[in-house]
């Protein structure tokens, strides 16, 4: 959910077993073996600094199965260009998005909202409405027309990606005002969508017969009652509900539930057991027990944001303090549940970004890449490669070698005969070297960034020194 300003988070423990999301998680917790990794086609490209890049080589190759499993683009920033043309801008970005080792992508709120053309989508008002009604002051939404919407995952399925749609269960807007019994006095929860579909009245907002409140509220907003049988089978009962709907007739593979702080986690946990698909839920809480807490109660049928993993970032790559990320973070309670994010369109607060990305890309959880970063903000070249490396070498569980104020070492262990990698993650003024144990006995190793130019050999007892740039990061693997 987007706040009133704008501000100054599984899958990648293992090798993939399949492309889908919930596959993936169904294998590995099974215990089934993952594919093997198809043919490594590479190439190097020139960084600005001149220290090459290594890059997946296909400029047709769709996203595939890979070791380091998937990662999730943001396909939206706040306050994207109006006018109707956000699905078709996303839709022409897919392919290479897919080249590089993109997997899914999250949507905004698709549906029509009270501002019309003009909103985010973050106050729903017909979740039917995917710019096919004129209603609102438009037919389209901000980001284009229904059969717009359902091109652009036509798109994304055709490149083997998976489409996540950001869903708001929490409150409604853009109704009309009636008068209420249970306040006694005028409220806006009068709602006659133009799709003919979810009528709601005051019976279906708090308060009312069964209940006073629930949560939490948001912003005022009408806030929708999930005890209400009515309200359950519209949203994911009944086979005309809403998650039935976009899962089974537009498309969607998956969801990002908005502010479940505002619903008990049974809300997510119906949802999945009647639609299915995968799930991340956005639960603003910094605190890795209250993540993991959230996550167990939803039954496991739900990610989360990893916020722990944020804020300690934050606080390691702009505080100068990398100590921070031996604070607890969700990806070390349940790697398998934690999706892992760096900025999104409510928060961007951390600066050193490329610190963080290399941090999201080398570790345990589900990365998520911020439009923006991608886009337009970050070195491209830096960020094809951080994609390349985490879907070639980022596999098998993490042991943290070394952390101090300035310098941080981790070593995924590798899997199914994938090496895994080092990552060394220097926030000094001054190239810095360490001696490390590996996973590798008598291999030749070499620094994937290009950010040096050592090729050492590891001693028998595996241990081998590494060096770093300033404010930089380099990442290890065999030759």
């Amino acid at each position: 959910m987007k706040m009133n300003f704008k501000s100054i988070v599984l899958l990648s423990t293992l090798a993939i077993g399949g492309f889908s999301c919930n596959n993936f998680l169904e294998q590995e917790e099974n215990g089934i073996p993952a594919h093997e990794p198809k043919a490594n086609l590479n190439m190097q490209v020139t960084h600005h600094d001149g220290a090459p890049f290594q890059t997946n080589e296909s400029s047709n190759q769709r996203y595939y199965d890979s070791p380091g499993g998937p990662v999730m683009m943001q396909a939206f920033y706040w306050d994207v260009p109006a006018g109707g043309e956000w699905w078709n801008t996303v839709k022409g970005k897919l392919e290479n998005w897919s080249n590089q080792g993109v997997g899914s992508i999250w949507l905004p709120p698709a549906s029509k909202a009270q501002n019309g053309p003009f909103s985010m989508g973050y106050d729903p008002m017909d979740y039917f409405d995917f710019g096919d009604y004129d209603q609102m002051g438009s037919t389209e939404t901000r980001f284009g027309s229904g059969p717009e919407l359902r091109s652009l995952i036509g798109e994304a399925h055709s490149q083997n990606m998976e489409v996540y749609a950001d869903i708001v269960l929490n409150h409604n807007s853009g109704g009309q005002l009636e008068a209420n019994p249970y306040t006694g006095t005028d409220t806006w929860t009068k709602f006659e969508p133009a799709s003919g579909k979810f009528f709601r009245t005051y019976n279906d907002f708090h308060p009312n017969l069964d209940a006073n409140n629930d949560e939490g509220v948001f912003g005022g907003f009408p806030d929708l009652s999930h005890v209400k049988g009515y309200v359950q089978d519209w949203l994911w009962k009944s086979n005309e509900s809403v998650g039935k709907y976009y899962k089974n007739d537009v498309g969607f593979d998956g969801w990002r539930f908005d502010y479940v702080k505002g619903f008990g986690p049974w809300v997510v946990k119906e949802w999945m057991n009647n639609v299915g698909g995968f799930a991340v839920g956005e639960l603003w809480d910094g605190n890795a027990n209250t993540l993991k807490w959230w996550v167990d109660n939803t039954d496991r049928t739900s990610s989360a944001f990893d916020f722990a993993a944020y804020y300690a970032m934050k606080s390691a790559f702009d505080g100068n303090d990398l100590n921070a990320l031996n604070n607890d973070m969700l990806w070390k309670k349940d790697s398998y549940r934690a999706v892992t994010f760096v900025a999104n369109h409510d928060t961007d607060e951390i600066w050193n970004k490329h610190l963080a990305y290399a941090y999201i890309l080398t570790h345990e959880g589900y990365p998520c890449l911020f439009y923006r970063d991608y886009e337009d903000w970050l070195d491209r070249g830096m960020m094809d490669n951080l994609l390349w490396i985490h879907k070639s070498f980022a596999t098998g569980n993490t042991s943290i070698l070394h952390v101090d104020n300035d310098e941080y070492i981790a070593r995924r262990n590798g899997y199914n005969g994938n090496p895994g990698l080092v990552v060394y993650i220097n926030n000094s003024d001054n190239w810095q070297e360490r001696w490390i144990p590996t996973n590798w006995s008598n291999r030749q190793i070499k620094d994937y960034t290009g950010h040096s130019n050592w090729e050492p050999w590891t001693q028998g007892g595996t241990w081998v020194k590494i060096q770093c740039p300033p404010k930089s990061f380099s990442i290890w693997s065999t030759k």
